[in-house]
């Protein structure tokens, strides 16, 4: 069973552009590999942390969006783990996917309620 969800993880600020984009595709293929599919990568960019993490005040975030099976977290997330180069990192199952919710949105406006 396939389950839509949202992984956000912060690399370290050193990181070069060459670097992030090789670490991006590195989580990206793991995640390919591991059965995931409607990958969705969107680079937020270098911000200032809420609190110093292993004495780095800022940090590259990344927000990976994603359907697959729960096996996918498992592996992902202990690659990141053992990665240096990823200081923090969350992944939330999402209850529907914005294209549902669209639909249900559009649904609704359409149709009309009895008084």
């Amino acid at each position: 069973m396939s389950v839509f969800y949202e992984t956000m993880y912060i690399l370290r600020p050193d990181m070069g552009d060459e670097q992030v984009t090789q670490a991006i595709a590195k989580y990206e293929n793991l995640i390919k590999e591991a059965g995931a599919s409607d990958i969705e990568i969107q680079n937020r960019g270098k911000r200032r942390l809420a609190y110093e993490i292993n004495r780095h005040r800022d940090g590259i975030y990344i927000q990976m969006n994603y359907t697959g099976p729960g096996t996918v977290i498992a592996v992902m997330e202990r690659a990141m783990r053992l990665s240096e180069e990823v200081i923090r990192y969350l992944t939330i199952k999402q209850d529907q996917t914005e294209a549902e919710a669209i639909e249900v949105e559009e649904t609704e406006a359409v149709t009309p309620t009895a008084v």
